[in-house]
């Protein structure tokens, strides 16, 4: 395109552009309950919160987070 207006005088309009979707519309939907996902990660983080108290297991939390983002869940 030019910046000359076009022959009747006007300038065409901008180009439309497709609207951008919210990061949670596109990530998909989980496929298991909360409480059952990742049981792995959930043992360790428990168990580690019974026994050293929950300031001492913040990797454990961490990990178990991670684990239920990669599931689809918004943590």
């Amino acid at each position: 395109m030019s910046d000359q207006p076009a022959q009747n005088g006007l300038n065409p309009p901008p180009p439309v552009s497709e609207p951008t979707k919210p990061a949670a519309s596109v990530e998909t939907k989980p496929k298991k309950k909360i409480c059952c996902a990742c049981p792995d990660t959930k043992r360790l983080r428990d168990e580690c919160i019974v026994e050293y108290g929950e300031s001492a297991c913040t990797k454990r939390i961490e990990a178990h987070k991670m684990c239920l983002r990669a599931e689809g869940f918004n943590i």
